[in-house]
C-alpha cells in the first residue's frame, strides 16, 4: 500500500521553463502512444502490450526528451489505459456494467501532462532533489537535469502498534511526480504505507449515509451517531459557481484565464482539505470506539441520473465519491473492514420498527413503510418516536448486511437516532484535534 505527499512548487522562470517543457513533452508522447494503440485497436482488434510502445516509439524526439524511465512510464500508463478498456469492454458485454466503454481519446494539443521519475532516477544533494532529463535536451540546451527541494515538513504515518507520524525522507521516496494543475506545478512524493496496528472489534459497524447538507451521517452499533455537515462545502462550491459564471459572462467558449485558474485551483484545494478531514474523524471515531467495520450506502450512477432541479448541481460537485475512496484508504491502512452497500430505501424505512430493506428495482408493489417523514430532517415511527431522517437511514444501512455479517444491533437503539452531534469541519475545535493526531 502506498501513500502520497504533494508539495506546491513556487519555481523561478529558468525551473519552470523547464517544467513547462517537459510536461509538454510528456503531454505529446502520450498522444503518440494513443495514436499507435487505437490504430492496432480499430484496425487489428488488439491491444498493445506492455513493451509494444515502447519499441515502437524509442527513436522518436520526445521519447529522447524525456528521461528514459520517465517516457517509459509515460507510455505504460497509455498501455494500462487500454488494458482497462479491454477489462471494462469484456463486463460490458457480460452486462456487468451498464455504460458501454470507449478507448481512450487524444489530449489536447499543447497541453501539460504529469510526469514520474522512479526513485532509482533520483539522486539527493544539498538538500535538493536531482531529476534527470533526457540525452535530446542536452543536445538541445546543454542542460541534463533540474533540481526541486527536498521539504522538510512532510509528514508521513508510521507503522506499529500504535500509530505515528514520521518526516518522511528521502530513502522513504518511491516515485517522484511532476503534477501539473490549473496553472501550478506540484511535485507529489510517493512512499510505501504499513498496515498500522489498531484494537478495533470487526464485529462493531459504521453505517455511513452521504448527503448534501449533512455530508456524512454516521450512526455505529455501539450507540453513537454523529453528523460530518456539508453546508459549507455547498457554500463554497455555491460561490465557486458564482464566480465563474461572472468571468465567463459574454466570454466566448472554452474561455480560461490566470483569474479562472487560480480560484478552480483554491476551490479544489479546500475541496481535498473537506475530504481528508472527514475521513480523518470517520476513522479516528472508529479507533476510539474500537469498531471495526464500515459500511458506507453508495448506489451506483446516482450523480448521472439525479434530478433535484436548483439543487441538482451542489449533489453532483461535492466530491462524495472522492471522499468514499479516501475512507477506504484509511481502512486499508488502519486494518478496518470496509464494505459498500447500496441503499435503497434505507431512507423511508423505520429502523425502529424493523420494516423490511428490499433492494433497488426488487421492491413489492404493497411495500409500505410503517413510519414516514414529517418534515426536513424528521422521521416519526409507528409509535410516534420522532428520529433523526439520516441517523436512521444510517441505520438502516448497517442493518442491510447484519445478517451477512453476524453483526449484533442490540446496543443501537432510540437515543442514537434522535440528536446525532454535528461536526463542522473548519472549526476550532476540529483544528486542535486534527492538530492533537
Amino acid at each position: 500500500m502506498y501513500g502520497c505527499q504533494q508539495v506546491l512548487l513556487h519555481p523561478d522562470s529558468e525551473l519552470e521553463a523547464i517544467l513547462e517543457f517537459i510536461c509538454k513533452t510528456a503531454n505529446s508522447l502520450t498522444n503518440c502512444g494513443i495514436y499507435f494503440a487505437r490504430q492496432m485497436y480499430f484496425k487489428a482488434k488488439t491491444i498493445v502490450g506492455k513493451f509494444d510502445l515502447e519499441s515502437e516509439y524509442k527513436t522518436n524526439k520526445h521519447f529522447k526528451a524525456l528521461h528514459s524511465q520517465a517516457a517509459q512510464q509515460v507510455l505504460r500508463s497509455v498501455s494500462e489505459s487500454f488494458e482497462s478498456f479491454k477489462k471494462l469492454k469484456s463486463a460490458f458485454n457480460r452486462g456487468e456494467i451498464a455504460d458501454k466503454p470507449r478507448p481512450a481519446k487524444y489530449r489536447k494539443s499543447g497541453g501539460f501532462a504529469l510526469v514520474s521519475y522512479p526513485k532509482q532516477a533520483l539522486k539527493l544533494i544539498n538538500n535538493q532533489i536531482r531529476i534527470p532529463l533526457g540525452k535530446q535536451v542536452k543536445c538541445w540546451f546543454g542542460l541534463d537535469c533540474f533540481f526541486v527541494p527536498m521539504p522538510s515538513n512532510l509528514m508521513r504515518d508510521g507503522g506499529g502498534k500504535h500509530s505515528s507520524r514520521h518526516s518522511l525522507k528521502f530513502a522513504d521516496i518511491k516515485e517522484l511526480r511532476i503534477l501539473p494543475r490549473n496553472r501550478c506545478f506540484y511535485v507529489e512524493f510517493v512512499y510505501k504505507t504499513n498496515v498500522i496496528e489498531v484494537d478495533v472489534d470487526p464485529n462493531n459497524a459504521l453505517g455511513i449515509d452521504p448527503g448534501i447538507s449533512n455530508w456524512l451521517t454516521c450512526t455505529s452499533s455501539v450507540g453513537t451517531s454523529f453528523i460530518v455537515d456539508g453546508r459549507h462545502i455547498k457554500s463554497l462550491n455555491r460561490w465557486y459557481n458564482k464566480q465563474v459564471s461572472t468571468l465567463k459572462e459574454n466570454k466566448p467558449q472554452g474561455f480560461w484565464s490566470n483569474r479562472l485558474a487560480a480560484i478552480t485551483e483554491k476551490r479544489n484545494r479546500q475541496m481535498r482539505d473537506a475530504i481528508n478531514k472527514a475521513a480523518r474523524l470517520v476513522v479516528n471515531h472508529c479507533i476510539e470506539h474500537r469498531i471495526g467495520t464500515i459500511v458506507f450506502g453508495w448506489n451506483q450512477g446516482q450523480r448521472q441520473e439525479i434530478k433535484l432541479g436548483k439543487n441538482n448541481q451542489s449533489f453532483v460537485q461535492i466530491p462524495t465519491a472522492r471522499l468514499k475512496e479516501r475512507i477506504s484508504q484509511f481502512c486499508q491502512q488502519y486494518g478496518i473492514r470496509f464494505v459498500e452497500i447500496e441503499e435503497a430505501n434505507t431512507s423511508a424505512a423505520s429502523f425502529l420498527d424493523n420494516d423490511t430493506l428490499p433492494k433497488h428495482g426488487e421492491k413489492p408493489t404493497n411495500w409500505r413503510a410503517s413510519g414516514k417523514r414529517v418534515k426536513r430532517g424528521l422521521y416519526r415511527t409507528a409509535n410516534n418516536w420522532y428520529v433523526n431522517c439520516d441517523a436512521q437511514a444510517a441505520a438502516n444501512i448497517i442493518r442491510k448486511v447484519s445478517r451477512t455479517l453476524g453483526l449484533d444491533l442490540s446496543r443501537l437503539c432510540r437515543g442514537a437516532l434522535t440528536r446525532p452531534q454535528r461536526i463542522r469541519l473548519w472549526s476550532a475545535k476540529l483544528k486542535r484535534e486534527v492538530a492533537r493526531l
